[in-house]
């Protein structure tokens, strides 16, 4: 009769810590387990080469400048066109046929990724916009199945275009401040967060940086919740 007892309270025991161990434990380890943040990016924090030196010293608050483009639509385009979105930008020419035609592609492949998500879009600048016209840029969004007020392909001032590069994205190693002689190539995609923060730089090139750019932006959007 004992024993019928004791295990019949042996069994409601090992029931509980059961139940406890399936439902509470993953709980409580959700709960506490250090949660995976994005660095932002400050002047400080990236390759002296990359930034102007009118920032290099900011540690702290950096964001990308108000911005006047042109887009493939012959629209004006400004940073409140971005209000409360997540944003790729980078940096491309029309006529280049060596990196530029890989970017295009993996930035099309992303569009289509997230061509529902209304938190995401794209930014590119064309860096020798005396050349990228509105109606070049027009045929060059067609070809790349760009979604108009998705991917905002852009002209505009080089000075201008060039002086983002530098002050606001780092995006390039090579010095200049726009003029005619002066050129951009670069192969970065920057992630921009809706604070206007750079949370991230990655090889626009590299199929395996395009899987780590999706998975940062799942990181970033868990950061509003």
């Amino acid at each position: 009769m004992y024993l019928l007892e004791f295990f019949k309270k042996s069994r409601s025991t090992l029931m509980f810590i059961f139940f406890f161990s399936v439902v509470f434990i993953p709980v409580l380890y959700f709960l506490v387990k250090p949660k995976t943040v994005l660095p932002v990016y400050n002047p400080v924090d990236v390759n002296p080469r990359l930034v102007d030196d009118a920032v290099k010293n900011v540690s702290r608050n950096h964001r990308v400048a108000d911005f006047h483009l042109i887009n493939q639509n012959g629209d004006s385009i400004s940073k409140k066109d971005f209000e409360g979105k997540i944003y790729i930008a980078d940096f491309f020419f029309t006529r280049c046929q060596t990196i530029c035609p890989i970017m295009a592609i993996n930035m099309s492949e992303l569009q289509e990724y997230y061509k529902d998500d209304k938190e995401l879009k794209f930014l590119s600048h064309s860096v020798t916009p005396d050349i990228d016209s509105v109606s070049v840029l027009r045929a060059y969004a067609d070809k790349n199945k760009a979604i108009d007020g998705k991917w905002e392909i852009t002209t505009g001032n080089k000075m201008h275009i060039y002086e983002l590069a530098r002050k606001s994205y780092f995006a390039v190693l090579d010095e200049g401040d726009g003029g005619e002689q002066d050129f951009i190539h670069t192969e970065q995609f920057i992630l921009i967060d809706k604070k206007k923060q750079i949370r991230g730089f990655y090889d626009g090139t590299d199929a395996r940086e395009i899987e780590r750019i999706i998975k940062d932006i799942d990181i970033l959007k868990l950061e509003d919740r």
